[in-house]
């Protein structure tokens, strides 16, 4: 369960029996089938709290949510200001908004500036996963084109966390993965079809 108040060191909320409290990942071009083939793997008691950056057009609504809800036994909701992380369950940045995680474990939305011309920005969301869980965020980079998530990658790096990014050769689209590759910050580059399994092993134990 996902504790509601900071504990008295001033740490984020954090969730029990999990050696991870968030999955942050980034998705562009090809990330509806890509992000399916992940979240359907994971099981329904997956531990930890996740939060997607997938690059939508801005001025329509999005129907990615219920789509991968239908296709996971995790569940899958479009994010709203003010959510509280919650285990098993994964967030989906809403479009023409910026995600970001705050302090006392809950969402933010934000229409602050483009970051790299977009918004939603995988880069806000990763460097503020950094800032509050430090080494118990996992970040992951899938297909897409750009260099979006580059340095929130570096920023998670730096503050402990564990970096998972799309072996480009399973990438529809290498220009997000490769960037990521670039930075010299990544742990594992994995096959699409092996990031989940890796993923219930770290997080899980």
């Amino acid at each position: 369960m996902i504790q509601t108040a900071k504990d008295a060191n001033n740490n984020p909320p954090h969730l029990t029996n999990a050696a991870f409290d968030i999955v942050a990942i980034a998705a562009s071009a090809g990330g509806l089938t890509a992000l399916i083939k992940l979240l359907s793997a994971l099981p329904a008691e997956f531990p930890a709290a996740i939060a997607i950056v997938q690059h939508l057009a801005p001025a329509h609504p999005s129907l990615m949510a219920e789509i991968l809800n239908r296709r996971t036994d995790i569940t899958v909701k479009q994010a709203k200001e003010g959510d509280n992380l919650t285990p098993g369950t994964a967030y989906i940045a809403p479009p023409n908004r910026h995600l970001l995680v705050k302090d006392d474990g809950t969402l933010s939305l934000s229409q602050s500036k483009l970051v790299h011309f977009l918004r939603p920005a995988a880069d806000l969301l990763f460097e503020s996963v950094a800032a509050i869980y430090k080494e118990r965020a996992i970040a992951i980079v899938l297909t897409g084109t750009g260099s979006d998530g580059a340095i929130g990658v570096e920023a998670i790096k730096k503050m402990g966390g564990t970096i998972i990014v799309q072996d480009v050769k399973t990438a529809e689209f290498s220009g997000m993965p490769s960037a990521a590759i670039q930075t010299g910050n990544v742990d594992f580059i994995l096959p699409l079809d092996k990031i989940s399994n890796a993923l219930v092993t770290l997080v899980v134990g």
